[in-house]
């Protein structure tokens, strides 16, 4: 599995058969060529052989950006697998919407829509042998400036809604670790490994705050979870059963 960090909760990952695009939305990146290497999609990434699939969790302008769909001009063969919150409309797009806890096999990809604790849904993607899980904007958002009673709540919602993906086999976890939560940007993401014990974890959610990746993943270095740090947008990384247990 390959993947490229995009840009805040958005990858490119590409598997044996599939390219994968998930909550794309900045499109914008200085001069120079335009691929996934310099975290936009380009028409090098758009013309491929390979079944692509792109998702998009929830309407939030920093998931989701409708000028995917122009996508579907250079290659005609992509689906488009949004939330049901999306207001989307495109002739010439392939597009199927999915709400929380509805399942879809799309060929040989299976997936399964669980909940956020914001708007719209999280992805569990089954692809050649590989189980993916992007959380959209699900996570215990601990917020310094509201009522401990909601922030309560918030933690309730988090927990039942990673209960149900107990009994999943995670590969590879695409979580939030947002320093705006300041001192609580870690309580979701430990939780979800401790829970469910993904074999990698990506961070996601952080824009361009890269220092705060290094720091989760220098204080989670003796995990079973493998937890990767993001230095720059388009960074790449290969992921292998020998060197990251996929």
């Amino acid at each position: 599995m390959k993947v490229n960090y995009l840009y805040n909760s958005s990858f490119k990952i590409e598997t044996k058969n599939h390219v994968l695009i998930l909550d794309y939305y900045n499109d914008s990146v200085e001069g120079g060529e335009r691929n996934s290497s310099r975290g936009v999609i380009g028409i090098e990434d758009l013309e491929t052989n390979k079944e692509m699939l792109v998702f998009s969790s929830h309407s939030h302008g920093d998931h989701f950006n409708k000028l995917i769909f122009n996508w579907a001009e250079i290659n005609p063969y992509i689906k488009y697998i949004l939330s049901s919150d999306i207001k989307a409309e495109n002739a010439a797009a392939d597009i199927t919407k999915i709400s929380v806890y509805e399942e879809l096999q799309i060929k040989d990809v299976y997936i399964k829509a669980y909940g956020s604790t914001d708007i719209g849904i999280s992805f569990l993607i089954k692809v050649d042998g590989i189980t993916i899980f992007h959380a959209g904007d699900l996570n215990w958002w601990d917020w310094y400036d509201v009522s401990d009673e909601d922030n309560k709540k918030m933690e309730k919602m988090f927990k039942e809604e990673v209960a149900k993906l107990r009994g999943e086999a995670i590969d590879a976890a695409f979580f939030p670790v947002d320093s705006r939560l300041k001192k609580s940007y870690a309580l979701g993401p430990d939780y979800l490994i401790k829970e469910l014990a993904p074999k990698i974890f990506i961070p996601m959610h952080f824009r361009e705050d890269f220092a705060v990746t290094k720091e989760f993943a220098d204080k989670n270095r003796d995990l079973y979870t493998k937890v990767f740090e993001i230095t720059h947008r388009g960074e790449k990384f290969e992921l292998t059963t020998d060197n990251d247990r996929l």
